[in-house]
């Protein structure tokens, strides 16, 4: 989702002047897009605001002037630490306010000039998705082959460990008529895949296109899938307690929705499945796995895990293996328990040590690379549908997606460069795949 917002605030500076460049040195703006789910990546926003304030010196004292702002999540729930911490930051501001760059800018431009008289820094941390994506504008930067679109933000679950409710807001869906005019620009722009985007996802309960009723997020994809020259519908992160039956034909019966699901567990445990509020259990978890496998049976999952959580014993971390074992994941986001600012779990007096933390993991993890290995052994010899989407490193090499998101090299031209190919499987690591074009 950074990276949608970030293409989203290009598009909105776009008509100031503004292009990107690739690296700050030269830069007469420098935006730092924040995730907040993870404590090592707050951190990193400060180092990187150190590096930025020397180069920022070093322009002033050449007479150039450059604007550093901290956008998203960690300026969203974190505002006052960074202006304490960091005070030539110049505009701070969260998720749901970058439609507003333009005044910002503006602002930040007075308030640095010593003409103008002292002057503040820009704080806007507004707290609702729906005024920004009223007012942000057309979809006018060059896309790739596979695009990202948001349809959903926000989230009502309160995990206790997630932070998301506190940094992205209530769910707000967007009306089925404006997610599908953002996606057949992204089409025109030479998109034939696209991922649908939310912070629970398949939570969507957007206006359909009468106005009358709210449509779910199968019903979406259905709708989507018959605009021409979509090929491919993605989607993530969903919620197992979010998958409905509209969900499930929709991959059993829509060619263009692929058969590669993200579907967070977060434990095996059902007593820390309560702990954490997730409302929903091991087995509840494994009924809907069926439920899908029946619908589809090729598809395949990937999913997130937290170990360490507070309070997991070595039985609960044991139930996660097996749940682990049960499933078979085809790749997986597994961390150590983070505490996070104002959640539930933060207070919580029964953290796990950090070492014991680490040797769950890393045992969690040697199943998990085990598992994406074996499945990616299981391709071989097999004929894959694959979307060529850039150049490759080598000479005459293109690389794609397979349906399920696997990384597929391949020897081919130029010409071929945003085709659906087939290619037969060759050899594999544990992240990518090689083959022939059939």
């Amino acid at each position: 989702m950074n990276v949608y917002d970030s293409e989203r605030m290009a598009e909105v500076l776009e008509p100031l002047g503004y292009q990107q460049v690739d690296s700050p040195d030269g830069a007469d703006m420098v935006i730092l897009n924040t995730c907040h789910i993870r404590e090592k990546a707050t951190e990193k926003v400060f180092a990187d605001l150190g590096r930025l304030k020397k180069i920022k010196q070093r322009r002033a004292h050449q007479g150039e002037s450059m604007i550093i702002a901290v956008a998203g999540c960690v300026a969203q729930a974190e505002s006052e630490e960074i202006t304490r911490r960091a005070p030539y930051v110049d505009m701070v501001f969260g998720p749901q306010t970058y439609h507003r760059l333009p005044q910002m800018i503006a602002q930040a431009t007075r308030a640095s000039d010593p003409t103008d008289g002292p002057g503040q820094g820009v704080l806007d941390v507004e707290f609702s998705a729906e005024p920004k994506f009223d007012h942000l504008p057309a979809r006018s930067q060059s896309t790739d082959i596979s695009a990202f679109l948001t349809i959903q933000e926000g989230c009502d679950k309160f995990c206790h460990f997630c932070c998301v409710p506190y940094t992205r807001g209530a769910e707000y869906s967007r009306p089925v008529t404006d997610i599908e005019n953002e996606a057949k620009q992204l089409i025109a722009r030479g998109a034939k895949e696209i991922t649908l985007l939310g912070q629970n996802v398949n939570a969507y309960h957007g206006l359909g296109v009468d106005g009358s009723d709210e449509w779910g997020l199968g019903k979406l994809m259905r709708r989507l899938a018959s605009i021409e020259g979509l090929k491919r519908i993605r989607y993530t992160t969903s919620h197992p307690r979010d998958v409905d039956n509209e969900l499930i034909a929709a991959h059993r019966e829509i060619p263009q929705v692929m058969p590669y699901i993200h579907l967070p567990v977060q434990s095996g445990s059902d007593r820390i499945l309560k702990a954490m509020n997730r409302k929903h259990t091991a087995n509840d978890y494994l009924r809907i796995i069926d439920q899908f496998r029946t619908a589809r049976p090729d598809i395949a999952f990937s999913s997130d895990f937290i170990v360490g959580y507070p309070g997991e014993t070595d039985q609960d971390f044991a139930d996660t293996m097996k749940l682990v074992e049960q499933v078979t994941f085809v790749q997986a986001y597994s961390f150590k328990y983070s505490r996070r600012p104002g959640t539930t779990a933060a207070a919580l007096e029964d953290q796990i040590p950090e070492e014991i933390k680490l040797d769950r993991l890393t045992q969690l993890q040697t199943l998990l690379r085990q598992q994406q290995l074996d499945f990616n052994k299981s391709q071989i010899g097999s004929v894959q549908t694959v979307l060529l989407g850039k150049i490759g490193r080598q000479d005459e090499q293109l690389v794609g997606h397979s349906a399920y998101q696997q990384t597929v090299h391949v020897k081919a031209p130029q010409d071929l460069l945003g085709q659906m190919v087939d290619v037969s499987v060759t050899t594999v690591t544990m992240k990518s795949l090689t083959g022939t074009i059939v």
